[in-house]
């Protein structure tokens, strides 16, 4: 895993993962859903999560999964964050 987390990001497990009943798998980021995945697509990433070597291998997967969705440009839900 040298080279792509140069900046221990992985290291405070930013993205989490819940499986509901029917096998959907819901991925979130900081506590916010990102991803939702069901059928086949929700079974590969179970897997790959199932033969993960560790913690940082699960963060990669769910990483790659949930592609290049913060671009920089999220709006502030509250403005008093600002």
């Amino acid at each position: 895993m040298g080279d792509i987390d140069k900046r221990n990001r992985f290291d405070e497990a930013p993205f989490s993962y819940k499986v509901t009943k029917n096998n959907t798998v819901l991925i979130d980021y900081y506590g916010k859903q990102v991803k939702l995945l069901k059928g086949k697509d929700a079974e590969k990433i179970l897997q790959k999560i199932k033969i993960a070597q560790d913690e940082k291998a699960v963060q990669l997967i769910l990483a790659k999964i949930t592609g290049n969705f913060k671009r920089g440009n999220e709006r502030v839900t509250n403005p008093k964050n600002l």
